[in-house]
């Protein structure tokens, strides 16, 4: 009797942690870009100025709504049907990041969000990379 409660109980704890990760199936570590630089094509340091356009210019070609939130940081909102990610840009000569701050519709939880959230990331991060080169 011991053994057969002792493997209901396992069965019942599998059977939870098997739903658990099913109900995030699409789910992926939230991504956040650290420390990424901000130099061009020639390895020349650029000013804060340039960098804050290049960071708008690929944000806002990719349908982010960029705003300025101050000397080094930009906050960035990202619409896609029902679902919205916003993200703060903090930067400088030495380099910027690009870090989570909230979402709608994206499943976020426990460091989890939907993988669509990463890709949109990435592509941001393609874009401003590509304008800081030619800046």
């Amino acid at each position: 009797m011991r053994a057969f409660l002792k493997l209901a109980a396992t069965l019942i704890f599998l059977t939870s942690a098997t739903l658990a990760q099913a109900g995030c199936g699409r789910c992926a570590p939230i991504m956040n870009v650290s420390n990424a630089p901000t130099t061009n094509a020639s390895g020349k340091a650029l000013t804060n100025e340039q960098i804050k356009t290049a960071i708008i210019r690929a944000g806002t070609a990719l349908g982010w709504q960029v705003k300025a939130e101050g000397p080094g940081k930009i906050v960035a909102t990202l619409y896609v049907r029902k679902h919205t990610a916003v993200v703060e840009i903090p930067y400088s000569p030495s380099g910027y990041s690009i870090n989570y701050l909230s979402s709608v519709n994206l499943d976020e939880e426990g460091g989890q969000i939907h993988k669509n959230y990463n890709g949109w990331i990435q592509n941001l991060t393609r874009g401003i990379n590509s304008q800081l080169s030619g800046a």
